[in-house]
Formats: C-alpha cells, structure tokens, sequence
C-alpha cells in the first residue's frame, strides 16, 4: 500500500502525480484490451504494450506488477461490461426475465467473442467462482440471477433444490455449448448455433420449473 502511495504521489498528497499515474493506467488497460481484441491473450505483450502507450517497457511495471495482473484487469473490466448489459435489460417478470438474461448471455459472445472470452473463459484469480462468490453478491449478473430464482422458489413455481445448483447448471449448458461453437465442433450457421443454444438452454431451464409454470 506504501509503494503505490508513493508511485501514486498520495503519499504526499500530490494529486497531479496521482491523475498522471491512472491516466497512464487507464492507457495501458485500452491498449491491452485492444490487444486481447486482435489476438486473444497469446497477443498480450507487456513490452508491446508499453511501446504502443509511449513508456518504457519497465514503466508498465509501475503500474501492473506482471503480465497476470494485467489479464485479471482484463477479466474485471469484461466481467463490468457483462453486469452493464444484465443491469440494462427491463425488469420483467422473473421468468421472462431469466430468458432474457440467457438471450443476453449467448448475443454477448456472438457479438463480442474476446470480450466474452475474457469475461468467461479466461484463466484469474479475479474471475467469480462457483459458488462462493455468487452467494456473497461479487458478481451482480449473478446476484440478479439468484434473486429471480428465489423468487420462483418462493411463489411455487420452481422445484425442490437451490437457486445456485440451477445457477451453476446453466452456466455450464451455456458455456460448454460456446466454447464447442467457438471451436467449431458445431455444425451450421450462426443462426442455426442460436436456435440450438436457445433451445437446449430453454429446456435444461424448464426442467427445474413445476409443470404449471412452463
């Protein structure tokens, strides 16, 4: 904490220093992330990346300790975008809402393959993990998730079992299914991967709901 005071310039309350500091930080985050875009992680370079901000390649240690440091900021800020997109769907009722949590889930890695894949199929220490960190509210896609699930819970219209072993089933349905399409070990087109996703998804979700709900 001492040693990013003082790289900072907080330690002696030098704001100037300080704004300095994140905007290199900030920098350094944009030309990763532009990275990782092209190339995935295989494309992250910390002496490329100094290069293309205008430091020195060990200015960038300043600011991330190693090249693991910066993929778990990576991880973060796509894991934020993903939040943004849950925290933008209208609030409906909790089933139609779930499907369109899950609709959201499969358009997010169409659309945006490396942002997803650095949300979701990258190795860090800062990915949310099943179940803790969901059960402790770390990630608000997830918090969403569970609240709707324990609502269904709540009126009746979900089976016996808890809102995290559902919350964990689709996860798995729905990113195994991606990452066999992104490995192209699914035949057909975009559209015909959709259909196929929506309706397995569909189905994994409607077989934890009592009959009267589907």
């Amino acid at each position: 904490a001492a040693e990013c005071k003082r790289a900072t310039g907080l330690e002696n309350g030098n704001w100037d220093v300080y704004t300095v500091y994140m905007a290199t930080k900030n920098q350094i985050l944009a030309a990763a992330r532009a990275a990782f875009d092209r190339e995935g992680p295989e494309g992250l370079s910390m002496r490329d990346i100094a290069k293309e901000v205008g430091i020195t390649p060990m200015a960038i240690y300043r600011h991330y300790e190693n090249k693991q440091a910066l993929i778990d900021a990576l991880v973060l800020d796509a894991l934020g975008e993903w939040s943004d997109i849950v925290a933008a769907i209208p609030e409906q009722t909790p089933l139609d809402w779930m499907r369109a949590i899950g609709a959201a889930h499969l358009e997010f890695a169409l659309q945006k393959p490396r942002r997803y894949e650095a949300a979701f199929l990258t190795h860090s220490t800062k990915a949310r993990r099943y179940p803790d960190d969901f059960l402790a509210g770390h990630s608000p896609a997830g918090a969403l998730q569970l609240r709707l699930l324990n609502m269904l819970a709540a009126q009746g219209l979900m089976k016996a079992g808890s809102a995290i072993e559902l919350l964990v089933t689709n996860a798995a349905l729905s990113q195994g299914l991606i990452t066999l399409y992104r490995a192209g070990r699914i035949a057909g087109s975009e559209d015909d991967f959709r259909k196929l996703y929506l309706g397995a998804t569909q189905r994994s979700f409607e077989s934890f709901l009592t009959e009267n709900t589907r």
